[in-house]
């Protein structure tokens, strides 16, 4: 099974336990998931974060409906959580987040290791592609939530 994985980083001037609450709340994913996708949380509420909690979603991907459940495998608040998929499109998902305090504000870190069915082509011409402009679109979301003046500190790119 050949794995890929996906690093992104993105600071935003609030803390890290303000930051961290947002994550914490697993509606928030639907805010943070572009529209193309149909994505919806089907667990009920409530929803206690914590580890061995799973969470079940609906979305579509290339109008394909799919299925997906993911288990949060740890969780470290206000630091880290990992969620895997159980269930779901990828031969392999496993997703941590991170939270630093960096310069008056969290360096959020995503750290994606995941194989997709259908080898090297479907990775590099539709899901490669398809993680990327998810990503950005979750980066704008969380911008214009808790940093709607664009602001940055010295010296950080964040991709």
């Amino acid at each position: 099974m050949k794995t890929y994985h996906l690093q992104t980083q993105i600071w935003l001037p609030q803390g890290r336990n303000e930051v961290f609450a947002f994550f914490a709340d697993p509606r928030n994913l639907e805010r943070l998931t572009p529209d193309w996708l149909r994505f919806a949380i089907v667990t009920p509420d409530p929803i206690e974060m914590k580890k061995g909690t799973l969470l079940d979603y609906r979305l579509k991907i290339r109008g394909i409906p799919i299925r997906w459940q993911s288990e949060i495998a740890t969780w470290d608040p206000p630091n880290s959580f990992v969620d895997r998929q159980t269930r779901g499109p990828y031969t392999l998902w496993i997703h941590e987040h991170i939270f630093h305090e960096y310069q008056g504000g969290t360096l959020v870190g995503d750290k994606v290791l995941y194989s997709p069915p259908g080898g090297w082509l479907v990775q590099k011409f539709f899901v490669a592609p398809d993680l990327r402009r998810i990503f950005h679109y979750r980066h704008q979301v969380l911008q214009d939530l808790f940093n709607p003046n664009k602001q940055k500190p010295e010296g950080l790119s964040t991709t």
